[in-house]
């Protein structure tokens, strides 16, 4: 797909958008359940149900997907689309591409062992490395564009709210 390709297929879209912005908020979910046994939860996928449980380094026997890595898959997908995605408007041609991203938990802080620790997913660092014959102003604008847009990325920046109900 071309820049222009791109336009006119997000074109209807936008003018959407702009016309009726309620229209532009678009739910989406994940579901889970404990349909397993041990300290797992199984999370369905579009490849199909994941069970993730403790991290080794919490406890778990590695038998089981980690969260912590299922989030950065979602963080490096998103990034993925979304590089893809900014460099195709951009007119950047890409030959191809090897992302990686890359955290880090203390597991000190989630299993209560020093209050003074954060819990979660730190340092998190996105790398993409192309095969591209463009410029580093336009990388690095393609970088700058990339985390601006990338929807799970920006969605870190505030934690979620959680509820547990009885059920009836």
């Amino acid at each position: 797909m071309d820049a222009a390709a791109l336009r006119e297929l997000q074109a209807p879209l936008k003018r959407q958008y702009r016309d009726e912005p309620d229209s532009a908020r678009t739910p989406i979910r994940a579901a889970g359940d404990y349909r397993d046994g041990g300290i797992t939860c199984t999370v369905e996928s579009w490849a199909g149900p994941v069970r993730a449980g403790l991290h080794p380094a919490t406890g778990g026997d590695g038998e089981d997907a980690c969260s912590g890595d299922m989030l950065l898959e979602a963080v490096l997908a998103c990034a993925g689309v979304t590089l893809r995605s900014v460099a195709t408007a951009m007119g950047i041609e890409v030959r191809s591409a090897r992302l990686r991203a890359d955290g880090m938990f203390d597991a000190r802080g989630t299993l209560g062992v020093d209050r003074a620790v954060p819990v979660g997913v730190q340092d998190v660092v996105v790398n993409a490395e192309l095969d591209t014959d463009a410029e580093d102003a336009s990388l690095a604008k393609l970088a700058e564009l990339t985390e601006r847009y990338c929807v799970v990325a920006q969605s870190l920046r505030d934690t979620p709210r959680f509820t547990v109900t009885r059920r009836a």
